[in-house]
């Protein structure tokens, strides 16, 4: 949905309910963060100081996002003049769109991080979105679009990264991989890369847009306890089952965890299917015999009315829901992620 806004699409509005009504109505809210878990006594300590005891635990705490890791980022972002955005912050995504719109000429760059990322088809799709906003408004000869990615690929899945190239070299955006924004001089209006090809060679590049996806993590509530996490800190779950590696009566689901899927709401959805079978079945003694297969997709919107939609499993081979080719672009899967997916979100997803 923050690409649609940042393209100008759809409205921040949109994407706001609030948190009560998205909860099932026999929950218990508790209006607090977790600050700890102690697993071994099956409770978490909230920020309050409040201890809550658990039978069975699901974790859900998603990626925590880094902007500061970035030298110059935060300043630039709070710069309202500066040509500086993000889709990737609540705050921030109400900018990018403006900026995209002000930019006549120049040096149009968006960026992918050397980290996992939320929905990490989206740093491209707000380039494709721009570069036909550019063509639409008759400035795109005037405007160098750049991707530069600090993945060895730009999509994970062949037969989709092999679109994405054609689609990129029709329209003329340059696709560096292997390149890490590390700096950024907003008063030079100038981005420092670093190459991940060995070289660690770095370079200097002007812009006149900079979009910047933020390198992004497990949360720190995660990593101060290596016994629920890998080495990285992500919550350590069986692929298959989603439950916790060491601790039985805790499961994970979505971007906190160590499932090597795509982190975006497809998959989630699939694994909130597994979660809710696995643990109903753990709360009746009965093995559980259903398996996540890694299913994630990636509505990959290539611009104003068109989309490639990828779906794929772990082994990143095609998992296509519809009987044509979705390696091409189509009208009807761009309905479906404008209009369908949000609609399915909030009425299915949520409830």
């Amino acid at each position: 949905m923050f690409t649609l806004i940042g393209g100008g699409i759809r409205s921040l509005e949109a994407s706001k309910r609030p948190m009560k009504d998205t909860l099932p109505s026999n929950a218990k809210w508790f209006e607090d963060n977790v600050i700890s878990f102690e697993p071994t006594q099956n409770q978490v300590t909230m920020s309050n100081g409040d201890t809550v005891e658990y039978e069975i635990m699901i974790v859900a705490v998603g990626l925590q996002l880094y902007w500061e890791k970035i030298p110059g980022l935060v300043k630039s972002l709070k710069d309202g003049l500066s040509q500086v955005c993000s889709i990737y912050g609540s705050d921030t995504v109400v900018n990018v769109f403006p900026k995209i719109a002000r930019t006549q000429e120049g040096t149009a760059i968006f960026t992918f991080p050397n980290s996992p990322v939320k929905c990490p088809g989206a740093p491209q799709k707000i380039a494709y979105i721009a570069e036909d906003y550019f063509r639409k408004k008759k400035v795109r000869d005037n405007v160098k679009v750049v991707y530069n990615t600090a993945l060895p690929v730009i999509f994970g899945v062949k037969k989709y990264a092999d679109s994405l190239w054609d689609v990129c070299k029709q329209r003329n955006i340059t696709v560096n991989v292997q390149t890490n924004l590390v700096e950024i001089d907003p008063v030079k209006q100038e981005a420092v890369f670093q190459k991940l090809d060995g070289s660690n060679e770095t370079f200097v590049e002007k812009y006149s847009l900079l979009h910047v996806c933020p390198p992004m993590g497990p949360p720190d509530v995660l990593k101060k306890h290596p016994s629920l996490t890998n080495e990285v800190g992500f919550l350590t779950v069986d692929p298959k089952t989603l439950r916790h590696t060491k601790y039985p009566n805790i499961y994970g689901i979505g971007d906190c965890t160590s499932t090597p899927n795509s982190k975006t709401m497809a998959a989630i959805a699939a694994q909130g299917k597994v979660l809710y079978k696995n643990i109903i079945d753990d709360l009746a003694g009965k093995p559980m015999t259903m398996a996540y297969n890694g299913y994630s997709s990636c509505p990959l919107v290539t611009g104003y009315n068109k989309c490639i939609l990828a779906e794929f499993d772990y082994n990143l081979q095609p998992l296509e829901t519809f009987p044509v080719n979705q390696g091409r672009e189509y009208f009807f899967t761009y309905l479906l992620k404008t209009y369908v997916f949000p609609l399915l979100y909030w009425n299915l997803m949520t409830r």
